[in-house]
Order: structure tokens, then C-alpha cells, then sequence
């Protein structure tokens, strides 16, 4: 089955065909860094971490950037507050959505530009558009002429009329049209960060910077954009405009936008007051779950955030670390032997499935169904008395790489090997409960189990996992 990517731009599934067969081109919008991000922001780059993973399972060279705003309004009065500088600020959080983003297991994309590091491209790009007669200054400010390109609004399937009722332009009497909006911005008074410009002192307004970074990292045309449904208008909508008007060329093939992320009936977000922060939830939840929860719906529908949700989840890692702990012991004791064909034959079919699965518009819900089969499939046969090694070693290779190299779900079980103090507390154990000294015995069970540690004595002998 050919990959089929649900297209906002057509609003279809169409088969991935990428500009070049080998090498694909993806941006996804990054945060904006003001205040540490929370669990809808973080569905972003869970789900955009698993397809980047999926395209180069599928043997694509994916070229990914992610960048980060690091200035503009929200940073300036957040600034303003806590008594920092702007940069201050922003490097404060972007270390922050690192740390909450590598507990989450999302990798480091190939390129992490900063607005604030691109101005000159912005400055170009702007003097383009004015050249172009797509963009106009007015005393200091710079605005793009929305209507000037008769198909502004495709993105998001509005009439000129609806974006007018439905937008929030703000009132400014420079503006020729209500939807024309801000290429760069005029230095106001007691702002201190400001670079020079063709027309004065001034910083970019906020659609232009990915447009620039675009242009830099991936060209002018690229296969992939993507972020939140919330971005899809007006700052997608702006970047398509402003980009095509600027090179005359399309600007990305495939537009994907993931659901909102609800808390109750209400969707989540920082000007409703209902966020739960990333930095927070890592500290109740072990991450693997809040990253499992984030890829359990299908990315375009919208999921409802609950503490049950979450412990669910984590119900269901226990399930992924068991199998692969009980396939490594198994494993130490194996006899040698080819994999069974049976075996080989039931991965095949699994394999299918999952690839059928992500191929169907990338359904992370569905591809961890077909992992739980796979898990189930690696218990029965752990439950048998004679397994060739074969038989063994291929399902856990199946487990780790589609569970864990492509889900990040699954851990491996090497990573799980004690350290030296704990393989000591182990044995202690182990002698206290020789010597009936059950007391310290249990002592050292819950001071493992402070620590992450769960013992679990069978007749094979004392093992242990992470919780």
C-alpha cells in the first residue's frame, strides 16, 4: 500500500509523492517561547517525531526543521514581568522544551532556527513582497496585501467574507484591507529589542519568520507543513500567501494539522486557562505514558486529556516492558536454533499490519493495536517449553523496532541493565531473606520501589523492571 497523507490544502487523502524519491522536506511549526509548553502543544511534536520516524523506516532521507519563536509580543510583556531581557526569556524555555521533549522521547530535529537569527532573510523577503506590490510600508510598518493574491483562503476553505467575520484582525487605520497583516513591526516606545530595517527600527511580525526559514533550510517548494489545526488560519494560511507571492512557486505539497487537545468540553489552551504543563505531568507520570497517550487517537481527531487516561496508559507500558523483559530472560537460557517459519510468517503478517495501518494517514491508534497482537504473540511464545533462539530474537527485534524505533514506545531491555549499587541491594536481599531477616528484606524492596524499581521473585529467580 502506497502511503495516502490526508491534505488540508485538498482536503483528501492522496498518495506521498515527494518532490525527490529519496530525500523528503518537513517543517513543522515550534513554539513560541514565552512559558513552558503543555500536554496540546506537546501532541505536535509527539505525533511529527513518529512521521518523520515512519518516512525513514520507509527509506526517505528526511530533512526536518523545527523552529522556535523568540520574539514577539507575548515574549516582550513576558519579559517585561519577570524583569529579564527578551533573549533571556527565550533561552530559559527553549532549554525547557528540550528537557520536557527528550523525556517525551521526541528527537532533535536536523535544524532548530531561531526567528531572532534570521532577520536578514526576513528583510529580503519583505523588500521582495513590497517590490512585488504584494506588501506596502506605512510609517514604519510593513503590511502584505491579502487580496492581492486571488486565491488567498484556500488553505483553510474560507470566502473573503468569511475570514472577515471571522478573523481577529486587529483595528489599525494603516491597514488598507482589515485581513492585510504585519510583515514587520515599528519599534514601540520602551521596547528595547529592535533591529534596523529598510523602514526604521523594528522587529518581523510573526508569519514571516517561517517563511524565511523555509526558504533557507528546505528551498523554495517542500514536501511537508505541519502543526496544530489552530495554526491553520491565520498563520498557515498568511505563510502560503506571502511565500508564493515571494517566489512564485508552491510552497508545500502536503499541509497536516493535528486535532485539538480538550480538557473536558473545552479545548485546551493557554487564553482559557485550562493548560496542564509538560514539566509538571513528567513529574506524576512516567513520560513513555503522557508520549503514549499523545499518539493513542488518530492525530487529526481531538482527544480529551484525564488522569484516567494517562494511568491507562501506563497500564499498557507495563504490558510492552514485561513481554520484552520475559523475551530477554528467555533469550539468556534459549537453545540455539533458526526462527520457526510459523514465527517468521506471524511477524510477516504483523508487519503488514502495522504498515498498513501508518500508511492509512499515519494511524498511530491503529499501528499500536497491531503492537499489543505483537506483544500477545511474544507472550505465548515466552509460555512455551522449547523455543529455537530464532524464534525468539525475531520477535523482539519486530517489538523494538516498530514499538520502539518507530512508536518510541517500547524500551530496550539493555537499557534496563541495574547498576552497581542496585544489583548490590538485589543481593542483599536476596541474603536477608536466606538469613529470615525479613524485615531488611522488605526494607530493600521498597527502597527500589522508591527509586523505580519493581522486584518480582519467580522460580527462576528474583527479576526487576522500571516502573
Amino acid at each position: 500500500m502506497t502511503l495516502q497523507l490526508y491534505n488540508t490544502l485538498t482536503r483528501e487523502k492522496e498518495p506521498f509523492k515527494p518532490l525527490s524519491k529519496e530525500r523528503v522536506t518537513m517543517y513543522v511549526c515550534g513554539p513560541t517561547v514565552y512559558n513552558y509548553i503543555h500536554i496540546g502543544n506537546a501532541r505536535v511534536f509527539v505525533f511529527f517525531d513518529v512521521v518523520r520516524r515512519y518516512l525513514q523506516y520507509r527509506g526517505f532521507d528526511v530533512t526536518y526543521v523545527q523552529n522556535f519563536t523568540d520574539v514577539d509580543d507575548r515574549l516582550i510583556r513576558a519579559a517585561a514581568e519577570e524583569g529579564t531581557t527578551v533573549p533571556e526569556l527565550a533561552e530559559r524555555y527553549i532549554r525547557a522544551y528540550f528537557e520536557d521533549m527528550d523525556a517525551l522521547g521526541v528527537q532533535r530535529a536536523d535544524v532548530h532556527p531561531r526567528a531572532t537569527e534570521h532577520i536578514p532573510g526576513m528583510v529580503e523577503g519583505i523588500s521582495r513582497l513590497i517590490e512585488k506590490g504584494y506588501a506596502y510600508e506605512r510609517d514604519g510598518d510593513v503590511y502584505y496585501r491579502a487580496l492581492r493574491k486571488d486565491d488567498y483562503g484556500k488553505l483553510s476553505h474560507q470566502s473573503v467574507e468569511e475570514l472577515k467575520s471571522g478573523a481577529r484582525v486587529e483595528v489599525d487605520e494603516k491597514k488598507e484591507n482589515p485581513l492585510d497583516f504585519a510583515l514587520w513591526k515599528k519599534t514601540k516606545p520602551g521596547e528595547e529589542i529592535a533591529w534596523d530595517s529598510p523602514w526604521g527600527k523594528g522587529r518581523p511580525g510573526w508569519h514571516i519568520e517561517c517563511s524565511a526559514m523555509v526558504k533557507q533550510y528546505l528551498g523554495d517548494t517542500i514536501d511537508i507543513h505541519a502543526g496544530g489545526t489552530d495554526l491553520c488560519f491565520p498563520h498557515h494560511e498568511n505563510e502560503i500567501a506571502q511565500s508564493e507571492a515571494w517566489t512564485g512557486k508552491p510552497f508545500a505539497s502536503y499541509w497536516l494539522h493535528n486535532g485539538y487537545m480538550n480538557m473536558g468540553s473545552e479545548k485546551m489552551s493557554k487564553s482559557l486557562g485550562n493548560i496542564v504543563r509538560v514539566k509538571e505531568l513528567r513529574e506524576e507520570y512516567n513520560p513513555r505514558a503522557l508520549r503514549y497517550f499523545l499518539l493513542s487517537a488518530h492525530y487529526r481527531n481531538p482527544i480529551s486529556f484525564s488522569d484516567e487516561s494517562i494511568r491507562q496508559m501506563e497500564s499498557g507500558l507495563e504490558r510492552f516492558d514485561t513481554a520484552t523483559v520475559n523475551l530477554s530472560h528467555r533469550l539468556e537460557t534459549a537453545l540455539q536454533g533458526e526462527a520457526a517459519p510459523e514465527v517468521m510468517a506471524r511477524l510477516d503478517e504483523l508487519t503488514r499490519n502495522f504498515e498498513t495501518a501508518m500508511d492509512d494517514d499515519l494511524n498511530t491508534a491503529n499501528a499500536i493495536s497491531v503492537l499489543f497482537e505483537a506483544v500477545h504473540f511474544a507472550n505465548e511464545l515466552v509460555s512455551q517449553s522449547v523455543v529455537p533462539k530464532g524464534s525468539l530474537e525475531k520477535t523482539m527485534e519486530w517489538i523494538q523496532r516498530y514499538g520502539g524505533e518507530i512508536l518510541g514506545l517500547v524500551e530496550d531491555p539493555g537499557d534496563q541493565s541495574l547498576e552497581a549499587e542496585i544489583e548490590s541491594l538485589i543481593e542483599e536481599r536476596q541474603q536477608a531473606r536466606k538469613n529470615k531477616d525479613f524485615q531488611r528484606a522488605d526494607a530493600i524492596r521498597d527502597e527500589l520501589a522508591e527509586r523505580g524499581i519493581l522486584l518480582e521473585d519467580t522460580p527462576q529467580g528474583v527479576r526487576w523492571r522500571k516502573k
